[in-house]
């Protein structure tokens, strides 16, 4: 184990020097021998969850243990692109959802452009490519006419043609890291630029071509983590909801009215205010959410139920652990994370709404 960077990894009231590399090394204490990065011990794998656990580990300068997750990745990637939704921690023929969800697939892009720029390893991208490329391609093919990502594919191979907010939102994310990483690579890649562009549009103005679930924190902050709304769009849609979801002192509600904040959610929203420009706001956030760190691992409890002073579920994850250090790398400055989530830089895809 490499002593991991954590000078961008302190923040006041946060975290400290001492609890960011516990955080780090309660990650590295649950990735098996084989790269494999389980929520916990004992408990399955999902390759969204995987991959951000992994970015936690490249933005504390773990590159060597990042590197083996996406190897992981690479050498169970099923034949159509895709990965299954859900891994027992054990071997990995041993799966628990045969489904293939298009977020949980297309999030690989995020991570290897991530690990790319922490590190500027040309060989690993690439490596990769193959892998980024098939998974793309398996994503836009349950794009439908209205731009939209179509959530799943069943095991029969039945296409699922309702799409999520979250999970097309997140998808436009890594659609823009995979472009990203083609134009390194400097093999373009039109088709997805128009993938990227129609599905922003869709994200923008088409809420009726996606199932309805206001009721979850993630379809009200996702359109802005993804990239999809910027600027005032996106300074509207926060303040709009902010009082629905945030509870003052104890961070964010994964679905109203429930009393129930979680750590994940809460770190999202955090890096969205963050690429928003509002640093001071996802600082009280992160904040706000220390009450659910485990000191003896130095990870995080997935929630807590207010009303009843509970912990719930009792179990400590690692992609919760995960999305706070992105979270607090971006506020840190660490080139890399604020590159992938603040967006700038990213291709934007050709959206119909930029030539009216």
């Amino acid at each position: 184990m490499t002593t991991p960077r954590t000078e961008h990894l302190v923040l006041p009231g946060v975290l400290t020097a001492g609890q960011a590399a516990a955080t780090v090394a309660g990650i590295l204490a649950v990735q098996r021998e084989d790269g494999a990065i389980p929520w916990f011990r004992g408990h399955h794998l999902d390759p969204w969850d995987h991959v951000e656990a992994a970015m936690g580990l490249d933005a504390a300068g773990e590159h060597d243990a990042a590197e083996r997750a996406y190897d992981w990745l690479a050498r169970h990637q099923n034949t159509d692109g895709s990965w299954y939704a859900a891994y027992a921690d054990g071997a990995h023929d041993d799966v628990t959802d045969r489904g293939r969800e298009t977020n949980f697939v297309a999030y690989i892009a995020v991570g290897v452009w991530h690990h790319y720029l922490s590190t500027g390893d040309d060989t690993f991208l690439d490596r990769m490519w193959p892998t980024v490329y098939a998974a793309t391609e398996f994503v836009l093919r349950l794009q439908q006419p209205g731009g939209q990502i179509g959530w799943r594919r069943d095991d029969d191979g039945t296409p699922t043609a309702d799409a999520l907010l979250t999970g097309s939102s997140s998808v436009h994310h890594a659609l823009r890291c995979a472009l990203a990483i083609a134009e390194q690579r400097e093999e373009a890649q039109p088709d997805w630029e128009l993938a990227a562009g129609a599905l922003r549009h869709a994200i923008r103005r088409h809420p009726e071509r996606f199932l309805d679930k206001d009721r979850y924190s993630m379809d009200w902050y996702y359109p802005v983590l993804g990239g999809a709304l910027t600027g005032t769009e996106a300074k509207a849609r926060i303040e709009e909801s902010w009082d629905r979801f945030v509870v003052p002192g104890l961070g964010v509600r994964c679905v109203v009215p429930n009393p129930w904040v979680t750590g994940g959610e809460s770190a999202e929203l955090a890096l969205a205010l963050w690429a928003m420009g509002e640093s001071d706001r996802a600082l009280e956030i992160l904040q706000s959410i220390q009450h659910l760190r485990d000191d003896d691992s130095g990870l995080y409890w997935t929630g807590y139920v207010f009303d009843d002073d509970a912990i719930w579920p009792l179990e400590l994850t690692t992609w919760t652990a995960g999305s706070l250090l992105l979270a607090v790398a971006a506020l840190g400055g660490h080139e890399a994370t604020c590159r992938v989530f603040g967006g700038e830089q990213l291709p934007r895809g050709l959206d119909p709404d930029c030539c009216v």
